[in-house]
Order: C-alpha cells, then structure tokens, then sequence
C-alpha cells in the first residue's frame, strides 16, 4: 500500500493511527489530515525521534496494512 491510498482514506486510517501512536491526539490527527510529512513532524515532537527514524516508521506502519 502507498502513502496516496491512505490519505485518500485518511477517516478510516485515523483509528489505526491512534492506536501505533498514542500520544497524538484526536485534534492532531485531524490536523494531520493524511500528510505524510506532518505526521512525521508530530511523529517526532511527541516522542524525540529523528526524521529517519519517524519515517522508517511510518513506512512500517503503511507495510503493516498492507
């Protein structure tokens, strides 16, 4: 799966979403609203990572639903 068919279909991600990362809120979420660069930002504000580091896991979230 792409990064493109999970913003198109943000609304039903956002619970998956929630659930991998906690500590963003509902308002961050939608916020976020299916970008991938600021859910790597949020990503690393909220929990001290580095930009590779939040993207690895962003990329290992987008394979885990695939």
């Amino acid at each position: 799966m792409n990064w493109d068919i999970i913003q198109g279909k943000w609304q039903q991600f956002k619970g998956s979403v929630k659930e991998k990362w906690g500590d963003l809120t509902d308002d961050e979420i939608d916020q976020i609203d299916g970008n991938r660069d600021q859910l790597s930002g949020k990503l690393q504000e909220k929990y001290g990572w580095a930009k590779d580091d939040a993207e690895r896991r962003i990329d290992d979230f987008i394979r885990d639903k695939s």
